[in-house]
């Protein structure tokens, strides 16, 4: 059974030091596993016995086109309000506990590895089911329409139903599960699992014009973050604005994963950046 790192509870002791592995940048931003505490929660408007780490918000001259919670809901807690922008998309990720999501289509049950995405304009509620609190990622969009394209619609899988597709020439050592397929231009995003088993790389600094929000699941590596090599391991986020270059060495005894957020088959927006 796979396994999701998490936010921790409390708060670090007195004795602790300051020193940490947080980073903000021009380029890019690393939020560690170990300042996601209690202290950095909030709450929200339409939910119930639920807390929020909001680890991605929009940030003009940085990472713009999405927003990404964790969401820890008590049993019994949730929301009947679902998403509160008509014009967002969403995607649900489950990474602890159980819960039950209600679409237009019905009720659907969600555990550990559970995948949904939803359209903007539909109607959703959530409620936290199980004995132990609900995890969960929650990325948000504004939607950009297209000519000719329908608005995708929603789905509900698990990442356990869905099989890795290997790059080329990796002998699946570097794999990527996808919930969408890349020609599917309906969608104007991908939030995806990418896997590098222990001493497997991303061999060449990837410099592109998708955002990309990474958070770590399991494992450990080095990441090359603009001119940074930067250790991360599970638990901690990063933020990468538009080409930014990236590449990565996957360390340690288990598997490197990350839930990787970008955005993808849209023109590039010409009005709004300058003012006009």
């Amino acid at each position: 059974m796979t396994s999701y790192a998490t936010p921790r509870d409390g708060l670090p002791r007195q004795t602790e030091l300051h020193t940490g592995r947080a980073i903000f940048t021009e380029a890019y931003a690393v939020i560690p596993r170990g300042v996601m505490t209690d202290i950095v929660t909030s709450y929200l408007p339409g939910w119930t016995d639920t807390r929020v780490w909001i680890i991605a918000r929009p940030l003009s001259g940085f990472a713009e086109t999405f927003s990404q919670y964790i969401l820890e809901v008590m049993p019994g807690g949730g929301t009947d309000a679902g998403e509160p922008d008509p014009e967002a998309e969403g995607v649900i990720f489950v990474v602890s506990g159980r819960l039950t999501l209600t679409l237009p289509d019905g009720e659907h049950e969600m555990a550990e590895g559970g995948y949904a995405y939803i359209p903007p304009g539909c109607p959703w509620t959530l409620r936290a089911t199980g004995k132990t609190p609900a995890k969960f990622h929650w990325i948000r969009k504004l939607y950009e329409t297209a000519p000719g394209l329908d608005i995708p619609e929603a789905f509900v899988t698990n990442e356990q139903h869905r099989s890795p597709a290997g790059m080329p020439g990796t002998n699946l050592k570097w794999a990527t599960t996808r919930f969408v397929q890349p020609l599917d231009l309906r969608h104007d995003m991908h939030v995806n699992i990418v896997t590098l088993e222990p001493g497997a790389v991303i061999p060449f600094e990837e410099t592109h014009v998708m955002e990309h929000g990474l958070y770590v699941l399991q494992g450990k590596a080095v990441y090359k973050l603009n001119n940074d090599w930067v250790e991360v391991a599970a638990g901690d986020f990063m933020w990468l604005r538009a080409f930014c270059p990236q590449a990565c060495y996957a360390g340690g005894t288990e598997r490197f994963r990350y839930l990787l957020y970008k955005d993808v088959n849209r023109h590039a927006k010409l009005r709004g950046v300058l003012g006009r």
